[in-house]
């Protein structure tokens, strides 16, 4: 009988005949990624590139950073650096924190006076890197407390207005708007409000893009306050497609693309989910964008940076369903080498080597 030891001595003779060609440390261009992170034994750059994010400044959720302009300025660069093409403003501002000197939103609604003009500062350090910058709408908290949507439509008639004019018109990196009202489903007043917001930036803009960015009401849409991270009642794909059609048919005259968040459904939830979306954007003339959160839905503790694995399968399900564009959730935070959060400079170097990318 074959002992322990020659078993394994005659395993690591052979393991050449158990390799994938080209995946294995010293077989071709993934020897580097093999020896700083373990064989690799999966294709690497098959997913859809991320080259957009949100910058959440304003955030309820996760912590505040407090970067300066020298920080802020140092993440565009390693944006950049990745691939990043485009930066989006979530909101302008949320309840009462604001992020531009806004004469309604103090006046009127009695928001606090921000430290400093930090769309002013988005906007130069996009026109300084050759980036887009797209304006992410006030979020005044109402809808988060009635679940009705036509609140918003209101504020953001003066904040449109109040952007273009003293903003939009002088700087050359503003490309566009993100109406930033999230919704899962079928919402009170959400094909108006979503019309009416999105016809307004069209209008007052000269046609530049908008789109929108909501959520899958799948078994990890749940409270991030709670402490559950999965729930039993999920809408299935059919009423999904039935729900959005309905919502697409009546906004996509005047919102160009939709980017559905990723992460309220499982991984192998992913192709069917995804191939509806494309279908409904396909069909109503709308760009399909995924929005890859680069934080993680399945830990306990809310919010960490997300495991590599996992968003590489949710960026591959994108390619495959042959999406438009991939954009995150959010880079400064859960990607950025700057990170308050170590996990977040290993996931860039490890995104990095997986598309190939030399940083």
């Amino acid at each position: 009988m074959e002992d322990r030891r020659s078993f394994l001595k005659k395993m690591a003779l052979g393991a050449s005949a158990f390799a994938i060609p080209g995946v294995i440390a010293g077989c071709g261009s993934d020897a580097k990624a093999a020896s700083a992170g373990g064989s690799v034994v999966t294709p690497r750059g098959a997913g859809l590139p991320i080259t957009g994010t949100f910058l959440d400044e304003i955030s309820h959720d996760i912590p505040h950073q407090n970067w300066g302009e020298a920080e802020w300025d140092a993440d565009f660069a390693h944006m950049k650096a990745m691939g990043i093409d485009t930066v989006i403003m979530i909101r302008s501002g949320y309840r009462k924190f604001i992020t531009y000197p806004s004469e309604y939103l103090t006046s009127k609604r009695g928001c606090y006076m921000p430290h400093v003009d930090l769309l002013d500062m988005f906007l130069r350090l996009a026109d300084k890197h050759g980036m887009k910058f797209w304006f992410g709408l006030y979020d005044s908290g109402r809808y988060w407390d009635t679940g009705d949507m036509s609140w918003e439509v209101e504020d953001n008639k003066y904040v449109i207005d109040e952007v273009w004019h003293r903003y939009g018109r002088h700087h050359p990196s503003f490309g566009g708007w993100y109406i930033s009202g999230e919704i899962s489903r079928a919402t009170k007043g959400a094909i108006d409000s979503f019309h009416a917001m999105g016809k307004q930036c069209k209008d007052v803009s000269g046609g530049l893009p908008t789109f929108i960015s909501p959520w899958i009401d799948g078994k990890k849409a749940v409270m991030a306050s709670g402490s559950a991270l999965t729930k039993e009642q999920a809408v299935s794909v059919e009423e999904h497609e039935r729900e959005w059609s309905e919502i697409f048919d009546g906004i996509h005259d005047v919102v160009d693309a939709c980017a559905f968040q990723d992460g309220h459904i499982d991984y192998d939830e992913l192709d069917a989910f995804f191939e509806v979306n494309k279908r409904m954007a396909d069909r109503y003339g709308m760009q399909c964008w995924t929005n890859a959160e680069s934080f993680d839905r399945d830990m306990p503790i809310k919010f960490f940076p997300i495991k590599f694995e996992k968003l590489r399968l949710k960026l591959e399900a994108a390619k495959r369903a042959g999406y438009d564009r991939a954009i995150t959730f959010e880079f400064s935070h859960f990607m950025s080498p700057q990170s308050a959060y170590a996990q977040a400079g290993h996931l860039y170097r490890r995104y990095c080597d997986y598309f190939g990318i030399k940083i």
